[in-house]
């Protein structure tokens, strides 16, 4: 069949590849607009376009999936089918109906559990044992479209959401490949999805990744392998912002909330429970270091906390 891929950013781009190297065709690609990254605020091509811009494929990155110039830039294309992940905006039915199969997503949850932009997120921050990968239909409604497909992933105790995501976009790549496999060859027909157990996963702002010391252990350990990589966890120390990485709860002396104890080999943190163990931290200005040598740079006085 005839794709136009639809998709931004690095996690898109193991299913771009598996299609790439399938019996169809990518005819061109669609993605967000250039935009600034990083601390310098360079501007720069999406992972997706990159990939495209180096094998020679079309790239369209309309400021809205309702653009007519794209809309004819579309029709002209003439896709049988636009698979899709994490392109990053909504598609609306002007666009919905120009391939002859519709548009079929990839969306890194096992639906209707954590429709929306951060499953992955959701589902570490909830303590989810298992978790998916789902091919649907595209639908007006979020994430809400019929099921084609769904491979299931072991949520480990460890994982942080990039560490997760990166297992489903390679699983989820070739659940993606045999998706439209079987629609070319008609031997795949969607189910729709059940109207309970729905959930949703809105994205997850800054403010969001801000560390709450006077939970307990267990939850602070979720929300911080939970935003890590993105946005990443912090908290105040001194006034000042402090990046901090996944944290461990550990046994330990007992600790008032947010509550620094510097060892030797460790740095804990009070909790609602037991202490937490510090990973990496970063203040601001500063390098990503060991929380021992930060500790030890700053002088963290006796009683001294992070909020």
């Amino acid at each position: 069949m005839r794709l136009v891929f639809a998709g931004t950013p690095e996690p898109a781009l193991p299913a771009l590849r598996a299609l790439l190297s399938s019996r169809h065709e990518v005819v061109a690609v669609v993605t967000r607009p250039d935009a600034p990254v990083g601390r310098g605020r360079r501007v720069e091509r999406s992972p997706v376009a990159a990939l495209a811009d180096e094998l020679g494929i079309e790239v369209l990155t309309p400021p809205k999936a309702g653009d007519p110039d794209f809309l004819a830039r579309l029709r002209v294309l003439a896709p049988d089918l636009c698979p899709v992940v994490a392109y990053g905006a909504l598609l609306p039915e002007s666009a919905l109906s120009i391939p002859r199969h519709g548009w079929v997503n990839l969306h890194f949850s096992v639906l209707p559990a954590w429709r929306g932009a951060a499953p992955v997120q959701a589902a570490v921050r909830h303590g989810d044992d298992i978790t998916g990968a789902t091919t649907f239909r595209i639908v007006k409604a979020l994430d809400a479209g019929p099921v084609f497909g769904v491979v299931t992933e072991r949520v480990r105790p460890r994982d942080t959401s990039g560490d997760l995501l990166g297992r489903l976009a390679e699983s989820g790549a070739k659940l993606l490949v045999s998706t439209v496999d079987g629609i070319e060859d008609g031997t795949l027909r969607p189910v729709e999805q059940p109207e309970e157990n729905v959930s949703y996963a809105p994205k997850v702002a800054v403010e969001d990744a801000r560390l709450d010391f006077g939970t307990p252990a267990a939850a602070l350990d979720r929300v911080a392998r939970a935003v890590t990589p993105d946005p990443g966890a912090w908290a105040e120390f001194r006034g000042e912002r402090l990046k901090l990485g996944p944290v461990t709860p550990v046994d330990g002396p007992p600790l008032a909330p947010g509550e620094l104890r510097v060892e030797r080999r460790r740095v804990l943190v009070g909790t609602a429970t037991t202490p937490v163990e510090l990973g990496d931290v970063q203040a601001q200005g500063k390098k990503r270091m060991a929380a021992t040598d930060w500790a030890r740079g700053v002088r963290v006085e006796a009683g001294e906390r992070i909020a």
